[in-house]
């Protein structure tokens, strides 16, 4: 990770894309007052408002080929998060919040029927036009359990900027939460923010199964 491998990156890309490859590798020094590159909270604003552009509920609906009112079991359930590979995702650590932020965004929705769940996951990038979209199913009889891990990834990510604007880099273990869901040989991982809302759907998700299997 370097200042020759951001160029590379930065070629046939949007201005918002170059603003924020560059928020990830480093720019700026003692003078970057006078030309400022992008701040946590206003790339924080640009991935949300890219989130927020997409009605992902009636996305996720129409993708899987049903009506709301077939999946009506429980509520839907939405988790959404940072998500971070090792080799793609650029990471980086915010050092007045201490959170970890990446160049990819995850949004999954669940819904429930009387006799299985749906799954719709969304991943996109800010840094390029890549997205990934996906649709599982799995019936309550097949599922071992939901669970919630927090992984730990190791990234070569920026360490500090220099009064010159030399950015140095450094080799850090990245913490992400994630939310499965477990079946015999297999498990569906989804990113996730830890909050109220995700524990209480958790707990919610593990009622309902413990009273499909009885």
């Amino acid at each position: 990770m370097d200042k020759s491998e951001m160029q590379q990156r930065m070629k046939g890309r949007t201005p918002e894309q170059k603003k924020v490859i560059k928020y990830f590798y480093g720019e700026g020094g003692c003078l970057s007052f006078l030309s400022p590159g992008l701040k946590d909270e206003d790339y924080d604003a640009m991935v949300q408002a890219k989130a927020k552009s997409i009605d992902f509920r009636q996305k996720a609906l129409n993708k899987i080929g049903l009506d709301e009112s077939q999946v009506s079991e429980i509520e839907p359930v939405h988790f959404e998060g940072y998500w971070f590979d090792e080799k793609k995702t650029l990471a980086k650590w915010g050092k007045n919040d201490k959170e970890w932020r990446s160049s990819a965004y995850q949004v999954t929705w669940i819904f429930f029927s009387s006799s299985q769940i749906y799954v719709y996951q969304y991943t996109f990038n800010m840094d390029e036009d890549g997205k990934k979209e996906s649709t599982e199913e799995y019936f309550y009889k097949d599922i071992t359990n939901f669970s919630t891990t927090s992984d730990t990834i190791e990234k070569y990510v920026l360490d500090k900027v220099s009064c010159k604007g030399d950015a140095t880099y450094a080799r850090k273990n990245v913490d992400a939460n994630r939310f499965a869901i477990i079946v015999p040989g297999d498990k569906f991982y989804c990113s996730m923010d830890q909050n109220d809302y995700t524990e209480k759907a958790i707990q919610g998700m593990k009622a309902k199964l413990r009273e499909k299997k009885g």
